[in-house]
């Protein structure tokens, strides 16, 4: 006999559905338990860490690879006086400038994907050390034109090619493949509040 609460449960009694343990379809096949003090898995039919739970989910994945590419980013253009972000607002305003003239401040969060507020500090920031300059748009009182100076485009240069680097080292031969799937993935951004 085994007590559960106040109640007692016959040895081997079948357990409640409410108290089994809920795994999601597809999840089932690959849920172990390990064994004691965290050895091998027993193959018993219990729970380990091992390829079950966020594991499963392209999603955490995603995730994790975007935060080891973001920090190898970071330690390569450390040397250079950037951050990612820095980084990414800085390429994008050259590469908007290069197509189609200067573009507003907004247009260059937009194409790095940062928040507007931070990317309107960040630009600040990197004005007063020279690399852009930011001047009254010629029709709209609220909005900023960007402009990289020569020491922003050579910095540009500079820190686009480190991006190259790492991403040659993180996605070698599969880039085209990979960079086709990311981006319809990120494409979807803000689509679910476009859609209600």
């Amino acid at each position: 006999m085994r007590q559960v609460g106040s109640r007692v449960r016959p040895a081997g009694a079948a357990v409640p559905a409410l108290l089994r343990p809920a795994h999601p379809q597809g999840h089932e096949p690959d849920v172990r338990r390990a064994g004691a003090r965290g050895g091998p898995p027993r193959g018993d039919g219990g729970v380990t860490r091992g390829e079950s739970g966020p594991l499963l989910s392209p999603g955490f994945w995603l995730h994790q690879a975007a935060l080891a590419w973001r920090a190898e980013l970071d330690a390569r253009l450390r040397p250079l006086g950037l951050t990612p972000t820095q980084f990414l607002l800085l390429a994008s305003t050259g590469w908007l400038e290069h197509v189609d003239g200067p573009p507003t401040q907004q247009e260059a969060a937009e194409q790095a994907g940062a928040d507007r507020m931070m990317a309107s500090k960040v630009l600040r920031g990197l004005e007063e050390r020279g690399l852009l300059v930011r001047e009254a748009h010629e029709t709209d009182a609220r909005a900023l034109r960007l402009t990289l100076t020569e020491d922003g485009r050579a910095l540009a240069r500079r820190a686009t090619q480190v991006a190259r680097d790492v991403d040659a080292m993180f996605f070698g031969a599969e880039s085209a493949d990979l960079r086709g799937t990311l981006r319809r993935i990120a494409e979807q951004r803000g689509g679910g509040e476009r859609d209600r």
